[in-house]
């Protein structure tokens, strides 16, 4: 086999790959020499290395002078090579360099992987080029030999999985010879467990010579890169060969890692931790890492590398998960918060953590609270979010907190029912009933969640444009919008009866009819709602003179009344005998506020009363075209007065 026919398996991909090792095991039986010359050759051109090692080279010369002279021959000005290179054809040959030295271990596992000669030579050429002043070598050479010793290491596995079935099989027939002395089955079994007891010594000996040899000189390398190699390996090997790697002295290196400078390293760490800590059977050997590391791990949801921040929070899920009394209640409280950051990723890894930390109910889903009736679960959680929001202090930032739970908890968000159920509940219902600051915090979550399900994308400030939904995200939103348009067209006129002197409640209130499916309004069942509903926004209107619930009750107007669809002509008369009443108001209040004598009058009754029908004109104004009641010549008086003798009340 040429030298850069290896060279050329992996660059074109798998394929050819099994058979050129086949051929390469073969030929190294036949003369070893030329083989192994084959394949130093093949680790130097995938460095990036022009140069050649020669036969003559190589058995005379000590494996430093090789290394040096190699050294020698590369373009030092060059700092490209294969690792580094970007695009898909480079990408692909790395992850084909990896699976060749794969491949060639599990060719060489039955034959001549023990021959004493083979590996020892691969190690030794693998660390000494590992040891060079050379990027391009350092680089492939860790990667090389961090991959050797991961097959390695599955070998490892295999043997002692032989070895053990060896062992079972020579117990029972043990007992089934238990009266004769000798049997040649029994020999034969007994040579076999010596065997598998010296090769696995043997590999041992060979991941030792790696590990020592490589990984300990290059997880503190200058380059970045290399260090993540390390560390994502030996997160591989403490995962797969527990028996061999899970114990301090290997954490340990994962855990100083945790503070590298870069965040690829610190990243390749959270992610080999996550593998651990997900698997309940190697928690409980962990006791000692995470006593000492806890608090670093606590702390990195605040790294500035926002890929890191959200792996460190699916770490400390699954640590919170299957590590009892781990995180602190302090810890968890600051882990919370993490709900209300702008970057979304993060805040649904803090939104997960949220949900199956303190609102479900996991593992006692078929228990239903005490007096919960029919939505028991769904009305605990519930009031464990009101509390939680109410707690945090964070109240501007209900639709963040909404969008962050929005994949856990979904199910309860849209439990419309539910949620007015729990508001229309009498204050006499002890026990049920929420307070005035509940009240106020569970309808702004229902906005948020009616928001949420309605648009289908994340609340403006998170995340980038809106998103394309697919066919089947498409089919849920509009199954949303027709839910929340049928329910709420029946319960939001109570809703806003009950609440109808509470300037924030309606506000809020007021804005769930902009989201809902305006040709499921027009159905028959949901008229009288409609009629309803009109009727509690023309008297909110009458009470309230604060301009948010003006504005609220206009756009409510404005949303309903849209050309076209069935519902319009009875909105629009509704709105039209509305606003009669209110410029029949102000008409009224002109006449009493110019008196004859060409001022105005000076009672502050009338004024504030001129000045809360002005307010509800306004608000009207700005959604709809009044051009019908010549708005303009009665307040253009005002504009005359206030321009010619310039005392008019503030309030107008």
């Amino acid at each position: 086999v040429e030298a850069v026919t290896l060279f050329e398996v992996v660059s074109m991909g798998k394929q050819a790959m099994q058979s050129v090792v086949v051929d390469w095991v073969e030929a190294y039986k036949q003369d070893r020499n030329v083989a192994l010359l084959d394949l130093i050759n093949f680790f130097i051109q995938c460095s990036g290395c022009q140069g050649m090692v020669t036969a003559e080279m190589f058995q005379s010369l000590y494996k430093k002078d090789v290394m040096q002279k190699m050294t020698e021959t590369f373009d030092k000005d060059n700092e490209d090579y294969p690792l580094i290179r970007t695009g898909p054809y480079w990408k692909k040959f790395k992850a084909n360099f990896c699976e060749f030295i794969a491949v060639l271990v599990q060719q060489c596992q039955c034959s001549i992987l023990y021959d004493n000669y083979l590996m020892d030579t691969i190690i030794s050429l693998l660390t000494g080029l590992a040891d060079s002043m050379v990027r391009a070598f350092r680089h492939t050479s860790t990667l090389a030999a961090m991959k050797l010793l991961t097959a390695v290491g599955s070998v490892h596995l295999n043997l002692e999985v032989n070895k053990h079935n060896a062992q079972r099989l020579y117990e029972v027939e043990k007992r089934r010879l238990s009266g004769k002395r000798t049997s040649y089955r029994l020999d034969q079994l007994e040579r076999k467990m010596k065997e598998y007891e010296h090769k696995l010594l043997e590999i041992k000996n060979m991941m030792n010579a790696i590990f020592k040899g490589t990984f300990l000189n290059r997880y503190r390398d200058v380059i970045p890169e290399i260090r993540a190699t390390c560390i994502e390996e030996i997160g591989s090997w403490i995962k797969t060969y527990p028996d061999a790697f899970l114990n301090d002295s290997y954490l340990k290196y994962v855990g100083w890692m945790l503070h590298d400078k870069q965040a690829e390293v610190r990243l390749k760490c959270l992610l080999g931790l996550q593998g651990i800590y997900s698997r309940k059977e190697l928690v409980s050997r962990m006791d000692l890492f995470t006593n000492r590391f806890k608090d670093r791990i606590v702390s990195m949801p605040l790294d500035k590398d926002h890929e890191v921040a959200v792996q460190a929070m699916k770490l400390l899920m699954l640590m919170s998960q299957n590590c009892e009394d781990v995180l602190s209640a302090e810890d968890c409280e600051m882990l919370y918060q993490f709900v209300y950051t702008t970057h979304r990723p993060l805040a649904v890894a803090a939104g997960e953590f949220l949900y199956k930390r303190l609102l479900s109910h996991e593992g006692d889903k078929e228990v239903q609270p005490k007096g919960g009736g029919k939505f028991g679960a769904s009305t605990d959680q519930l009031k464990r979010l009101i509390h939680f929001f109410l707690e945090s202090e964070l109240h501007k930032h209900v639709a963040y907190l909404v969008d962050s739970l929005w994949d856990w908890a979904g199910k309860f968000l849209k439990d419309w029912e539910c949620m007015t159920t729990l508001l229309l509940k009498n204050t006499e219902e002890a026990g049920e009933a929420l307070s005035d600051a509940q009240e106020s915090a569970l309808i702004e979550i229902i906005l948020a969640a009616v928001r949420e399900a309605a648009e289908g994308h994340p609340p403006v400030g998170r995340g980038a444009a809106k998103k394309i939904l697919s066919v089947k995200e498409k089919k849920i939103q509009l199954e949303d919008c027709t839910k929340i348009t049928e329910h709420f067209s029946k319960v939001l006129p109570q809703l806003l009866a009950k609440y109808s002197t509470d300037a924030q409640k309606v506000a809020n209130l007021l804005q769930i009819p902009q989201y809902y499916d305006l040709d499921v309004c027009s159905t028959g069942h949901l008229e009288k709602h409609l009629d309803a509903l009109l009727r509690e926004i023309k008297d909110i209107v009458a009470k309230h003179s604060d301009m948010s619930v003006l504005e609220a009750s206009s756009r409510t107007y404005y949303v309903l009344c849209r050309e076209g669809i069935a519902i319009y002509s009875q909105v629009d008369c509704a709105r039209t005998q509305m606003i009669d009443e209110l410029m029949k108001q102000l008409n009224q209040l002109l006449d009493c506020f110019w008196q004859k004598e060409g001022g105005f009058c000076t009672d502050a009754g009338e004024i504030s009363r001129m000045h809360t029908t002005l307010r509800r004109v306004a608000a009207f104004h700005n959604a709809h075209d009044l051009t019908t009641w010549n708005l303009y010549d009665k307040t253009l008086r005002f504009l005359v007065f206030e321009t010619e003798h310039g005392s008019l009340p503030v309030l107008v």
